[in-house]
């Protein structure tokens, strides 16, 4: 009987969550791999490796929202010009209000929570459409962010720019530069809190009864609710918890470029909503892994690397590659739903 068993666990089908995490793990390595044997150059030296996560950081924190909603069956395309009202609030605390990167960090935060509250509040309880009130939530954003301060400036804080300025260096990973001097590769304090942000999701979802509530939200909200499950509070919380995610990847955002500027993080929920569908995120609810949106990102910002670094730097080469590699993902989750209605 145990042998029956066991063979009958080896021989279970992989889950739609893991196989579109493997699907894309392995075309990230593919497409990283073959930069470097075909392109070579800036690919061949980890700093060019870490350089993607020192640009990506916000996206990564941002896609992790992003994703956690996408699983409940909902959308959030407010998150870019969130993250541009934060760097504004941020960066006129800091400069004209004499304020600390603590206040501004609390700023930040305190922001974030409040859209998540009146977004989540219309969404769940008053069964408005996300993608409706998440439009509502952008525009209100990019107003309040020209309300704020209208032009660009940069931050002259002091320990902001120390902060801004701090890099973690890794001594047994570099590379030699032309005078032949060891360079260590560094990563930025955002990479640390992007990092940690992905595993504290990935533990959540994983085993948390309110990362099981989000996926059965997502798959079944009539099935969830039979079994005692809170649908309204559950995706209340799933724009809660994306819009304070926001925050974070706002003010992380806003530590990189240093500044303030309505123009900040232009088309940031496009390439978040990408990164989660190409890291496996399913638009219909349900499936996801916060792993998977990690490859996701990376896989995103290498394609565009790689083909500015083919001399396609007009950014419609870019939009197209982006398209084309959505295009396949979503070829691939379409197979996906009918292996699991098969």
């Amino acid at each position: 009987m145990k042998i029956g068993i066991n063979r009958e666990r080896r021989l279970a089908p992989m889950s739609d969550t893991n196989l579109l995490l493997m699907i894309t793990i392995i075309v990230f390595f593919a497409m990283y791999l073959a930069a470097m044997v075909f392109i070579g150059r800036g690919f061949l030296r980890v700093q060019t490796f870490f350089n993607i996560l020192n640009e990506n950081a916000a996206l990564i924190i941002l896609s992790c929202g992003m994703s956690i909603v996408m699983i409940t069956g909902g959308i959030d395309i407010s998150v870019g010009k969130l993250t541009a009202l934060i760097c504004m609030s941020a960066a006129v605390n800091l400069d004209y209000h004499g304020g600390s990167v603590l206040t501004a960090i609390l700023l930040s935060l305190a922001i974030g929570i409040a859209f998540g509250i009146v977004q989540g509040y219309l969404v769940a309880y008053l069964d408005i459409q996300p993608f409706i009130v998440s439009l509502a939530g952008m525009f209100f954003a990019k107003g309040m962010t020209t309300i704020v301060n209208s032009t660009q400036f940069n931050v002259q804080n002091e320990a902001f720019v120390a902060l801004k300025n701090t890099r973690i260096y890794i001594p047994f990973l570099g590379s030699v530069n032309r005078r032949g001097v060891f360079v260590p590769a560094y990563v930025e304090i955002g990479v640390i809190v992007a990092i940690v942000t992905v595993i504290a999701l990935f533990v959540i979802l994983r085993w948390t009864k309110l990362g099981r509530s989000f996926y059965a939200v997502g798959g079944n909200p009539q099935s969830a609710n039979m079994l005692g499950i809170n649908v309204r509070r559950t995706r209340f919380l799933s724009h809660l918890l994306c819009s304070f995610l926001a925050g974070i990847g706002g003010f992380v955002y806003f530590l990189h470029v240093g500044s303030g500027a309505p123009s900040h993080a232009t088309g940031a929920e496009m390439n978040a909503i990408a990164s989660s569908i190409i890291g496996g995120t399913m638009l219909t609810g349900g499936v996801g892994n916060i792993a998977g949106t990690f490859f996701g990102v990376l896989s995103l910002a290498t394609i565009k690397n790689i083909v500015s670094l083919l001399g396609l730097d007009d950014a419609w080469w870019t939009n197209i590659t982006v398209a084309i590699m959505i295009c396949i993902f979503l070829v691939v989750q379409s197979v996906v739903l009918l292996r699991k209605r098969k």
